[in-house]
Parts: C-alpha cells; sequence; structure tokens
C-alpha cells in the first residue's frame, strides 16, 4: 500500500506540472487525437472500396484496432518513464535514483506520466463504442472479461517492450529508434486483425512478441469466430512477457555504470 500511495503522488505531482501550463496541455491532448484520427481515416477511406478484410467488416476492425489503441496509449501513460529513460541515463539522473531508498523501477515510472495521451485514449473509446453498436456481438459475462483481458494483457506487453527499451539505454546510453517498430510499429500493426498478415507474421506474434495473444485470438473468442473458452484466457497468457524485459532490466541495472555525465 505505501508503494501504491507513494506512486499515486509522483502521478499528482506530474499533473500538476502539466496543469501549470493548461494551454499546452490541451494542445497536446489534441494533437494526441488528430494523429489517432489520421489512422481511423485511412481505415475509413480503405472501407470505402472494399466491404471486408479477410473476412473482418469495418465495425469489426474498429473494434479491433480500439482496443489495441487503448492498450497502447494506457501503457504510454503510465510506462512513459521509461521510454524516455535515455535521457535519465545521458545525464546522470539514474545516478541519484539508485542511491535513493525506493526502488529504481517505481521511481522512473513515476517520473513521468504523460496525461496528454488522454487524446489518444478518447479517440480510442469513441471507435470501440461504435464497433460495439455496429458489430452485432452478443455480449456476456465471459466476453465482456475477455474484454478486459485485452486491455490488461495489452497494457502488459506494450509496458515490457518500453521496459526493453529502457534496459538496452544501460548499454548504449542512447535511445535505441529500431525499438519504435515494436511499439509504435506494434499499434500501427494492431490496426486490423493479425490474422491477414500471413502465418509466418501469426507464428513471431503468438510465440516471440505476444501481439496476437491480445488481439487476434481474443477477437475471434469475441466475435463467436472460435467457441473454445482457452481463447478468452490467452491475453493473460501474454504476460509471460513482461519476465523477460524485467529480468534484462534487472541484468542492466546490475552492469550499470555512471555516465559521469
Amino acid at each position: 500500500m505505501k508503494t501504491i500511495r507513494l506512486y499515486l503522488h509522483y502521478v499528482s505531482i506530474n499533473i500538476r506540472c502539466m496543469m501549470q501550463y493548461k494551454t499546452s496541455f490541451l494542445l497536446t491532448a489534441v494533437g494526441q487525437f488528430l494523429v489517432s484520427f489520421n489512422i481511423f481515416l485511412g481505415i475509413f477511406f480503405m472501407f470505402q472500396r472494399f466491404s471486408s478484410v479477410e473476412g473482418f467488416t469495418y465495425s469489426e476492425v474498429l473494434l479491433c484496432f480500439s482496443v489495441v489503441l487503448l492498450e497502447f496509449g494506457l501503457a504510454e501513460m503510465v510506462a512513459r518513464g521509461f521510454d524516455t529513460f535515455s535521457g535519465m541515463v545521458r545525464s546522470g539522473e539514474f545516478d541519484r535514483v539508485l542511491v535513493r531508498p525506493q526502488n529504481e523501477i517505481l521511481q522512473v515510472l513515476g517520473s513521468k506520466f504523460e496525461l496528454t495521451r488522454i487524446g489518444r485514449l478518447l479517440q480510442a473509446v469513441v471507435m470501440f463504442a461504435y464497433g460495439i453498436m455496429k458489430c452485432n456481438v452478443v455480449w456476456n459475462v465471459p466476453k465482456i472479461c475477455t474484454l478486459l483481458f485485452m486491455l490488461a494483457g495489452g497494457t502488459v506487453v506494450f509496458t515490457a517492450l518500453f521496459f526493453i527499451y529502457a534496459a538496452l539505454c544501460f548499454f548504449t546510453l542512447e535511445g535505441l529508434e529500431f525499438m519504435n517498430v515494436f511499439t509504435d510499429g506494434g499499434r500501427e500493426l494492431g490496426k486490423y486483425p493479425i490474422g491477414i498478415y500471413g502465418k509466418k507474421m501469426l507464428l513471431f506474434t503468438t510465440f516471440v512478441i505476444p501481439y496476437a495473444l491480445v488481439q487476434y485470438y481474443p477477437l475471434l473468442y469475441i466475435l463467436d469466430r472460435q467457441t473454445s473458452v482457452f481463447y478468452m484466457f490467452l491475453p493473460l497468457a501474454a504476460c509471460w512477457f513482461f519476465i523477460p524485459a524485467l529480468l534484462l532490466w534487472k541484468f542492466g541495472v546490475r552492469c550499470y555504470q555512471s555516465s559521469r555525465s
């Protein structure tokens, strides 16, 4: 409980700082909304020409993408400190983190809380509401639980990717831009059900970076294309990905030498 209270205190500090510049906060949030809106327009115009993609309708694709966008937005909002971690290493700020009595993960998490991502989350909520209304899903308790598991598992997967990005900074001091292929690229990949990209991509996103476990397979269950309850719990199985990410972070901390900035 003490750890949670301390994290919430960090969050409140970040929010109060952002609220000192309300216009900047508002414009940034609107900008985040518009960036996601451009992606939505791409999907919209494509479906003006095609009625479906590999059997998935417009409303089903929107439901699929909105869930991924929610997962990414939540992870980015909470774990933004790891996304900007390279600056903390270069400036020597992480040296001060290590000599403090609190856990270093908690301190890095609390160093940055990106409330402006609420614009992206709002866009995802709008698409999600539209998708739910139009795709004729018969909602019941298992499907609602599946949806919640998707959000939880997807947030964990994207957070783990931010952990990996930060851990690599211990060895390079600089952020590695190729990691954006897996973070922002994962969000872009989630615009459509991953199964449409082919068997090799589906295997990669099932057993290497488990995007499919938090998007494609549970979506099939929600849309009644698979009836096995096994698909309902696959998003929770994706949480395994956080274990190697955490181990890599711990290894990086042990190997860390001051940047002497």
